[in-house]
């Protein structure tokens, strides 16, 4: 995505100086435009080149979800459709994840926004802070979490695990949603959609039984741990056959729709400046300077003793 920027260098400052595409509305639409048609074909491209299938182009009269579907699956047929049911579910999805206020992601888009780099760079370095567990992998973590309980009759000892720290308990508790969030609802409801077309995933069970508990439990009520929206999205997304490490290729595509909108407005209010943290230091005040002999030894060393050049020097 970064690498994109050099093909449209009238959006980019720092190849053409002494051009502003901040000031013209026409240039930042364009890439919204770009970007939002871009994302689900480099995944999809990206999808094809691992199975090591050629690349779909993209189809003429298709919707939004239907194009990525048929780039992802078409093989030779002259008028592959994929089923209606799948593209209402993964269109409710991609609403789902599009937009959800200043999160990481979101902060990490204007953070880089804030210095009129270009906007393609604003969005690799958004989707490197979304794909982290906590954030856009936490689906995926999820997942495995559902995977590694592996059976319902584990999941008492597992919740014991998690409640002495020796277990994460993931797709449990938002930042902003203290109780159960509005959105885990809908997605819990459009499994059964799903699971009617590609059947029904094994690890439901797990997930329905371990909400079920977990919603009865004192412990995760008195710390307001209720489902989230990565809860039931892995097991739908794994259902629909895709392969659970391309789950934050599969948040980054809509919530692409979210950073160019925070990008958009950010560079259209005249009052945003160049994004500065405050840092309340509560460090070490006056500190006298202490000779090196007179120093505390420490076992942490910053030294290499070899170095990659010298292993290569030896082959």
């Amino acid at each position: 995505m970064s690498a994109m920027s050099t093909f449209q260098a009238e959006q980019n400052p720092t190849l053409l100086v002494g051009i502003d595409p901040y000031s013209d509305p026409l240039v930042l639409n364009k890439q919204v435009h770009r970007i939002l048609g871009r994302m689900p074909t480099v995944a999809a491209y990206a999808y094809r080149h691992r199975i090591g299938r050629p690349y779909n182009e993209p189809a003429q009269g298709l919707g939004y979800i239907e194009n990525f579907f048929y780039m992802l699956d078409r093989l030779n047929e002259t008028n592959y459709a994929p089923h209606p049911k799948l593209v209402r579910a993964l269109d409710i999805l991609f609403i789902l994840h599009a937009e959800h206020e200043l999160n990481c992601s979101t902060a990490a888009m204007r953070h880089l926004a804030s210095s009129e780099v270009d906007v393609y760079t604003c969005v690799a370095g958004a989707a490197a802070a979304l794909y982290g567990r906590k954030h856009g992998g936490a689906n995926e973590a999820v997942l495995r979490m559902l995977e590694e309980i592996g059976s319902v009759e584990n999941i008492p000892a597992f919740l014991d695990k998690v409640k002495i720290g020796k277990g994460r308990l993931m797709g449990f508790g938002h930042r902003v949603y203290k109780n159960y969030d509005p959105r885990a609802k809908i997605v819990k409801r459009l499994a059964d959609d799903v699971f009617s077309i590609c059947g029904k995933e094994p690890l439901i069970d797990i997930a329905v039984e371990l909400e079920r508990i977990a919603l009865t439990d004192k412990y995760f009520i008195d710390r307001k741990l209720y489902p989230n929206v990565d809860f039931y999205t892995g097991v739908i997304y794994k259902s629909m056959g895709f392969p659970t490490d391309i789950f934050p290729v599969l948040f980054t595509i809509p919530r692409v729709a979210g950073w160019l909108a925070h990008w958009k407005e950010f560079h259209t209010d005249p009052e945003n400046k160049i994004v500065r943290p405050r840092q309340n230091y509560i460090g070490y005040t006056t500190r006298h300077y202490i000779p090196i002999a007179d120093r505390k030894e420490s076992k942490f060393h910053l030294q290499s003793l070899a170095s990659g050049n010298q292993r290569r020097r030896e082959v």
